[in-house]
């Protein structure tokens, strides 16, 4: 694997794992599970600042609350599209839970305009 390579997928790898490292409290019981089923919230992101501009997915079963934050490089998450499969969801972002009425199931939400999107900084299975 040349460098580069190897670094974009180390780079991927941390993310999932700080994803997958960082639920909230002992109550919650959402997992980070592989993608490919319709029925899983999905999530596309963005890492700020990214020179490279590498997208990212990572999916997420039962309800729950994931805390998302890249503590090592201190960067934000940007949401370019959120898929909630069989579940209503929410995200944390500008200092309170958005929508106020949970995206229903089987539902998309686009932001597509990289390098912006929706800084998200958790995410909310209901």
């Amino acid at each position: 694997m040349t460098g580069k390579l190897k670094k974009l997928v180390l780079v991927a790898l941390a993310t999932v794992g700080v994803i997958a490292g960082t639920n909230c409290g002992t109550a919650s019981a959402i997992d980070t599970v592989p993608c490919g089923n319709s029925e899983f919230t999905s999530l596309d992101f963005h890492l700020s600042p990214d020179p490279i501009g590498n997208k990212y997915i990572v999916c997420f079963a039962n309800a729950g609350t994931v805390t998302l934050f890249d503590p090592a490089a201190a960067r934000a998450f940007w949401a370019d599209k959120i898929w909630t499969g069989n579940n209503r969801v929410q995200w944390f972002g500008d200092g309170r839970w958005q929508p106020e009425q949970p995206i229903g199931k089987y539902t998309a939400m686009y932001w597509p305009n990289y390098p912006g999107g929706v800084r998200i900084e958790a995410i909310r299975i209901l």
